[in-house]
């Protein structure tokens, strides 16, 4: 049974388990869930990203123990093949990358395996890429660094596009979520917020700190008092 993503446009923490300790992965993620909102799973094939991590069986493991809504991000060049895999494996959503071209049938099929589907659009992917398919997604990802590696420094010139994007999905009342995705910490969650963006994905500013259900909430807390 898939978990509610709740309302679209609401302020959202996404833990990225890419940053937890793959070794003590359960309770990583039992320590933040008090102030996670969504959980973030990145998987990564080796081929659309020079990097691999993890798959639906981490996904059916981890599901055992959370009951929070599983946003997985598929950098994979055939994420269609995996649809099926993931939603049975307990995924609540899947983003593809507009970048590997097939994004109506990908929509499409996403949809058949009763997934939430988003888009996601690389830091020099422009706007125009992703803007036809805002009216059929429920979550825009919009990645403030390059895909592959956690723990890189977040992109200030998406913020243009974030803005783009929410003027759009407001302007046409589509129930979008806007999600970013790389270097977010206290700094830079209330400027993403401030540019339209509702669903903060954070792995180092919270895993990677000594006490990470701390670091989560302060990072809520500079979120929810975006200038």
């Amino acid at each position: 049974m898939s978990i509610d993503a709740g309302p679209p446009g609401q302020l959202r923490i996404a833990p990225s388990i890419l940053s937890a300790d793959f070794g003590n992965l359960a309770a990583a993620v039992r320590g933040v869930d008090a102030e996670t909102d969504w959980l973030h799973v990145d998987v990564m094939d080796g081929h659309f990203v020079p990097n691999v991590t993890i798959g639906p069986p981490v996904v059916a493991s981890l599901r055992r123990y959370s009951q929070r809504f599983f946003d997985c991000h598929l950098m994979m060049d055939n994420p269609g093949r995996y649809f099926e895999s993931f939603a049975r494996s307990g995924a609540d959503g899947c983003t593809i990358h507009v970048e590997i071209g097939d994004t109506v049938a990908l929509i499409r099929e996403a949809r058949a395996q009763g997934l939430r589907v988003g888009v996601a659009a690389n830091p020099d992917t422009p706007l125009d890429a992703v803007a036809p398919f805002l009216g059929e997604i429920d979550l825009l990802l919009l990645m403030t660094v390059f895909p592959g590696f956690g723990g890189q420094s977040f992109m200030a010139d998406v913020l243009e596009k974030v803005r783009a994007a929410r003027a759009i999905v407001d302007a046409e009342g589509l129930e979008c979520d806007i999600e970013v995705d790389g270097g977010i910490d206290p700094t830079t969650a209330p400027l993403a917020v401030q540019a339209g963006a509702n669903v903060l994905v954070a792995g180092s500013a919270i895993f990677a700190r000594p006490d990470a259900l701390a670091a989560a909430r302060a990072l809520r807390a500079a979120a929810s008092v975006a200038p």
